[in-house]
């Protein structure tokens, strides 16, 4: 048994929770399962898989090999495909939140079909955090911290929170110095089913940049984040908004950034999928053409978010 083989049937075993699914899977048997965990373990020098009567489990160590073996598999599958000159074809489901997805994932997936004809897509723009394997969903696209989970990921960029209003509200507007400040002003919130919004701020003068958090009082709320910002831009308050979301109108004047010492660190974004989904081939392909774009188009916003002006 060559170590390729064994690291498929490794990985099945993992996957599908019993070295009896993974040698159905691969048409093997139990047995020639069992050598390949004892070949790779014996190569290791150390224990990978734990197993019982009842289940399958990593130790630390094979969750690191099978992180890499999983990666090998999936390269060589693709360039297989690719050698062979299989078309890529296939239905994909893409999640992603509601207005990221619109201007930043949209027109890649839509150039994305029209080089792949037998590809086709089902997109859900939802703002809210998608159960992947329990809603059959292939790809994500997160912009937030990841916790702990068996998806795989990988990281693509990050966003920026900021703080803005447009120069005609700042001309009539109180003096705005720190986020307490903000009890003084016309604020454009997003949750209209609540009375009040908390907006979080990284304070600038206390040690490692506290987490700070300010309620407000919305004098106007919108459940839609382009409309809220929108309403900003006419001059009804103060936002806060994602920096992809707000790039042209702060490089424009449009808006003003506000209080940049006050910002809260980059949330990452990443793309996020079940471990065995990007052996497919349509969403393998889908993954190498959105994540070196989107990479692009996030290190340009964070370019520009660096030489706006702004007032503090």
């Amino acid at each position: 048994m060559d170590r390729l083989e064994a690291m498929a049937l490794f990985v099945a075993a993992v996957d599908r929770g019993s070295l009896a699914a993974a040698a159905k899977r691969y048409g093997r048997s139990p047995a020639s399962v069992t050598r390949a965990v004892a070949l790779l373990e014996r190569d290791a020098g150390e224990t990978l898989l734990l197993r019982s009567t009842r289940k399958l489990s990593l130790t630390a160590s094979g969750e690191h090999h099978v992180a890499v073996w999983r990666d090998v598999l999936e390269k060589l599958e693709h360039l297989a495909l690719i050698g062979a000159g299989a078309p890529v074809q296939g239905n994909i489901v893409l999640t992603a939140p509601e207005l990221f997805g619109r201007v930043a994932v949209l027109p890649l997936l839509e150039s994305f079909l029209e080089d792949h004809p037998l590809v086709s897509a089902r997109v859900l723009l939802i703002n809210r955090l998608v159960n992947l394997i329990g809603e059959g969903v292939d790809l994500a696209v997160r912009l937030a911290p990841l916790g702990d989970s068996s998806l795989r990921a990988i990281r693509i960029g990050a966003v920026r929170t900021l703080l803005c209003a447009s120069p005609e509200y700042l001309d009539k507007a109180a003096s705005l110095a720190t986020p307490a400040d903000l009890e003084h002003h016309a604020c454009i919130g997003l949750d209209v089913a609540a009375e009040g919004e908390r907006w979080t701020f990284a304070s600038p003068t206390t040690p490692a940049r506290k987490r700070r958090s300010v309620r407000v009082q919305p004098r106007l709320s919108i459940s839609n984040a382009a409309a809220a910002i929108d309403a900003a831009m006419r001059g009804h308050g103060v936002i806060q908004a994602r920096s992809y979301q707000i790039v042209d109108a702060v490089a424009d004047g449009r808006l003003i950034r506000l209080l940049p010492e006050w910002e809260e660190p980059p949330v990452p974004v990443h793309l996020v999928f079940p471990a065995g989904r990007a052996s497919h081939g349509s969403v393998r392909a889908l993954i190498d053409h959105l994540g070196p774009a989107l990479r692009r188009n996030l290190a340009d916003v964070e370019a520009s978010m660096r030489v706006v002006p702004t007032i503090s």
